[in-house]
C-alpha cells in the first residue's frame, strides 16, 4: 500500500484563493508612481489588488507545518501497520508452502481456503486503511484553507483590497506582479499570530 501523505503541492491547491473579498465602494483610486516603487516593497494603501505567495505560505505558516508532520506520522504509522501485517500473512504462506506436500488433501484445501480470505482481507483492509487517510487529508486541507481564507478575508477588509490573488512558482496565472503588491509576510506574521491566540 502506498499511504498517501501531504504533499505541498496539493495543499497549495487547497489554497488557491483567486478572489476572497470585494471590499469598500468603488473608489477611483490612482497610485502614486513612487510609492509603489519603495526599498521596503510596502503595499501602498490605494492597491486594490494584491497577492500572496503561497509556497512561503505553506513553509512559514505554524499550523500547516504542525498539520504536515501529524500527516506525515499517521502515514508512516498507517504503512508499519500494513507491512507488519503484511510480512505475518507471507509467513503463513510459507509455513504452508513447506508443509503442503505432507498434509493430507482435505487440510491442504481448508489451508488455501483460509489463506485465500486472509489475502482478501488484507487487501481490504489496505484499502480502507488508504481511504480513511486520504478522506482525513482532506478533511484537514479543508480546515487549512478555511483558516486562510477567512484571516485572509478580514486583512483584505482592513487594508481595503478587493482581491487577495495566490502565486505558486510554476504552477501559477500571474507571470509577473510588482513586488511591492506582495503581503505574503504580512499575512505570515498574521496567521501565525492568530494560530498561537487561538491554539488549545
Amino acid at each position: 500500500m502506498k499511504v498517501t501523505t501531504l504533499k505541498v503541492s496539493s495543499l497549495a491547491t487547497a489554497i488557491a484563493i483567486v478572489s476572497v473579498l470585494t471590499a469598500c465602494g468603488n473608489k477611483d483610486n490612482k497610485a502614486d508612481a513612487t510609492a509603489t516603487k519603495t526599498a521596503t516593497s510596502a503595499v501602498a494603501g490605494d492597491e486594490k489588488i494584491v497577492y500572496v505567495n503561497s509556497d512561503s505560505l505553506l513553509t512559514k505558516y505554524e499550523y500547516f507545518k504542525e498539520l504536515k508532520s501529524k500527516m506525515e506520522t499517521k502515514g508512516k504509522a498507517a504503512e508499519g501497520d500494513l507491512a507488519a501485517k503484511t510480512q505475518a500473512f507471507q509467513r503463513e504462506v510459507q509455513q504452508y508452502q513447506q508443509q503442503q506436500n505432507t498434509l493430507p488433501a482435505d487440510q491442504r484445501a481448508a489451508t488455501e481456503q483460509r489463506l485465500a480470505r486472509k489475502q482478501q482481507e488484507l487487501q481490504a483492509y489496505q484499502q480502507n486503511a488508504g481511504a480513511a487517510l486520504q478522506n482525513e487529508q482532506a478533511k484537514e486541507q479543508e480546515v487549512l484553507y478555511n483558516k486562510v481564507a477567512d484571516y485572509l478575508k478580514g486583512y483584505a477588509k482592513t487594508k481595503g483590497y478587493k482581491m487577495v490573488l495566490t502565486y505558486s512558482k510554476g504552477n501559477s496565472a500571474i507571470l509577473f506582479a510588482d513586488e511591492s503588491l506582495d503581503v505574503t509576510s504580512a499575512v505570515i506574521t498574521g496567521l501565525n499570530e492568530d494560530y498561537k491566540k487561538n491554539k488549545k
